[in-house]
């Protein structure tokens, strides 16, 4: 519930949210992926698939959606747009964005399309719609092994197709268009050291969410077998704000903070697109 608020609730500006509970397989798990069975990663997934069926019978009623998913969420719907709303045109034209962050999704060695998805393009635009944004977050490019970033050795759950002509999808979601551009930041105030470090300390403030202005910017990086969102940080050497790192490990990267380090522009971004959606 905690990750719900902090990943989905303030998307709730712009959408009303759904936020399944499914039987997610655990970090220890995750941790050691080939040991994974598909048994295991099926019953993760045939909850997704169970609440989306559930969602489209009751609540949808021909209305757009944004599906949006983090790490495990986005690896498993990947699984779900790949074989319930890609190949499927009626339910495809509903699609207002998919945002899969964190969740290496593929595409054909520069290409926008191709990969985990046949019809479903990158995102391009902020008034684009029926399109994809992903990507995995760094501060340096991405370690040999990398579990996010490279296709070779990234984290897969359901198991995909030889790698040697995909590379991992980058959008930025601050310029889908391309280039560098300034994130906007939304972090959970309690809890905040989870996200940021033990220097993040507790803010004694009463809001619910923590924002960083003028501090990050982000561009797209391919680069030795490797793709990912590079985050750099703009703020002077005198800042005294705490400084988003590899909280996990130096195969994750900023993987923690994939949403939340761009939460403001995903927001903005869902904004544009759907005033776009028709």
């Amino acid at each position: 519930r905690a990750v719900a608020v902090a990943q989905a609730a303030r998307f709730s500006q712009v959408c009303r949210i759904y936020a399944p509970m499914y039987p997610q397989l655990t970090l220890a798990a995750i941790a050691k992926p080939s040991q994974i069975t598909l048994g295991s990663a099926l019953n993760a997934y045939s909850g997704v698939a169970s609440a989306f069926g559930n969602y489209m019978t009751h609540y949808n009623h021909g209305r757009g959606v944004v599906f949006i998913g983090h790490s495990q969420g986005a690896m498993m719907l990947t699984v779900l747009l790949k074989y319930q709303v890609d190949p499927n045109p009626g339910t495809r034209r509903l699609l207002v964005s998919a945002l899969l962050l964190g969740g290496n999704v593929t595409v054909p060695i520069g290409k926008s399309v191709g990969g985990d998805f046949a019809n479903i393009p990158a995102c391009s635009s902020g008034t684009q719609t029926g399109c994809v944004v992903a990507y995995s977050s760094f501060d340096t490019t991405p370690p040999a092994g990398s579990a996010f970033g490279r296709v070779g050795t990234a984290i897969n759950l359901l198991g995909r197709g030889s790698g040697a002509s995909l590379q991992i999808l980058c959008v930025n979601p601050a310029a889908p268009g391309g280039g560098t551009a300034a994130l906007e930041p939304y972090f959970p105030a309690p809890g905040l050291s989870r996200f940021l470090g033990s220097a993040a300390g507790a803010p004694t403030i009463a809001t619910a969410f923590v924002t960083y202005s003028n501090q990050y910017a982000a561009h797209c990086v391919t680069s030795g077998g490797a793709t990912w969102l590079q985050i750099d940080r703009t703020a002077g050497t005198s800042d005294v704000l705490p400084t988003v790192s590899a909280v996990e490990a130096p195969t994750w990267g900023l993987h923690l903070v994939d949403v939340n380090i761009a939460l403001g522009n995903l927001v903005d971004l869902v904004r544009t697109e759907a005033a776009a959606f028709h």
